[in-house]
């Protein structure tokens, strides 16, 4: 699909060049490293210092996972109404204030597992928020044949981030300890309070006909603060699903993340039961994926670009998915099978990341930019809403059908996400994205709301 013009874009500057975008990706860095730190943080701190048992520590992860099911709609809405980098400044102070508030309860010997509880959900919604806005203000601050790229960078960041954050959260935790770990925790997000407020280009909110100015508090326009919140949801589950690429995105994520939530849960049982890996194997298994996402948020940079992105997307969910089809066969807990499993998971990490870089430059591409929080929390309540689904009948398959058969049968049910891009308009996609259309008013849709 290509724009109206007819005539060669000009050269895009690079990204790095780009002060403001070095302090929105120094920002989303440090954030995403308090985020996956304190993921790790809040359970151990119940355990250790609280000394939580296996009940409370699930009911707690659930508490704190609990936000992208209950809010990415609502987040979607807000983030569209205001200045994206005011919502990123706000939940990073929030979130600072929080887990700093814990450190100082924690060591004075004051904090509680109720009040860890209100912690964890606390944080996990501000993180809710500050992810949807994180991806619309790309899209606010870069233009869109930069998208790629910006994305390649802010993924690639979050994908350092899911593999450092974890480990430096435990180390921190057997070193020091767990309040001062949570302390830890706080100050990253204050530094990705610092670096965004740095920012200095003003962001047009879509919607108003000039920039904001950046002393200035927002405030809606009448019409915005008439359409109710809900009526902002429905607009963008309507948009999503009269959108053929964004609703393709849709069902692909729903059926990746049933699939993939049943397998990882077999998955886990399967290594150490089934092939006898003590758990520091299974961690270096898992940690491969890491190193292989990384990879894929750089060719993501280059291939869609030269291949076209529906080939891309569907070749490497095809490459990514299937990878994990050849665990089941694996025997043993011999250095063949160690090397298999971190090659297994590496090919994965990579291809999995290079679709959902390319994925979400899609989203940005073809979403007006009035919608782009809607847009992303959509498919994100769409994608995750399965998740609990998934882990269950992955439990069910390996209680009825054992660890192998129930790996082999979940992991073919991967398969199924490529198939559903292929059989969509995103298989068609070329090397040029479509330009979206801008959305209609909500006063147009919702005149008598």
């Amino acid at each position: 699909m290509r724009p109206p013009s007819s005539s060669p874009p000009s050269p895009s500057p690079s990204l790095w060049r780009d002060a403001d975008f070095r302090r929105l990706w120094a920002g989303q860095t440090a954030s995403q490293l308090g985020e996956h730190t304190t993921l790790v943080v809040l359970p151990l701190f119940a355990v250790l210092t609280l000394d939580a048992g296996a009940g409370p520590l699930g009911a707690l992860r659930a508490v704190g996972q609990a936000p992208i099911l209950l809010l990415s709609l609502l987040a979607g809405a807000w983030v569209d109404r205001w200045r994206a980098r005011t919502v990123m400044v706000l939940t990073d102070a929030a979130r600072a204030v929080a887990l700093g508030a814990a450190a100082v309860a924690g060591l004075l010997g004051l904090l509680g597992l109720p009040a860890l509880f209100v912690v964890a959900f606390t944080v996990g919604a501000l993180s809710v928020l500050f992810d949807v806005a994180y991806q619309a203000s790309l899209v606010r601050m870069v233009r869109r044949d930069q998208l790629v790229r910006g994305n390649s960078a802010l993924e690639g960041s979050r994908s350092a981030a899911q593999i450092g954050g974890p480990a430096l959260g435990g180390a921190l935790v057997s070193l020091l300890s767990a309040p001062v770990a949570a302390a830890a925790g706080a100050l990253f997000f204050a530094v990705s309070f610092v670096s965004l407020r740095r920012i200095r280009r003003p962001e047009s909110v879509p919607g108003r006909p000039e920039p904001v100015p950046e002393r200035v508090a927002p405030v809606p326009e009448r019409r915005e603060l008439a359409a109710p919140v809900r009526g902002r949801i429905r607009e963008g589950l309507r948009f999503v699903a009269g959108n053929a690429w964004l609703r393709a995105v849709c069902l692909a994520s729903a059926a990746f993340q049933l699939s993939f939530a049943a397998t990882m849960t077999v998955y886990l049982l399967f290594l150490p039961r089934e092939l006898q890996l003590t758990g520091a194997t299974v961690g270096l298994a898992l940690a491969a994926t890491g190193p292989g996402a990384l990879l894929g948020s750089v060719l993501a940079a280059r291939l869609p670009g030269r291949l076209g992105h529906g080939v891309v997307l569907v070749s490497a969910a095809v490459l990514g998915n299937g990878a994990l089809l050849c665990v089941p066969a694996l025997h043993g807990s011999t250095t063949a099978t160690i090397l298999a499993l971190l090659a297994v998971n590496f090919v994965f990490g990579t291809f999995s990341q290079l679709v959902n870089v390319t994925v979400m430059s899609v989203r940005q591409a073809v979403t007006p930019d009035g919608m782009q929080g809607r847009a992303a929390a959509t498919i994100t309540f769409v994608g995750m809403g399965f998740t609990p689904l998934g882990s269950l009948l992955g439990g069910l398959l390996a209680q009825e059908w054992g660890l192998r058969t129930g790996l082999l049968v979940t992991a073919a049910g991967m398969m199924l996400s490529p198939v559903l891009m292929a059989a969509s308009p995103l298989a068609r996609l070329g090397r040029l994205l479509p330009v979206p259309r801008e959305e209609p008013r909500p006063t147009e849709r919702h005149g008598s709301e």
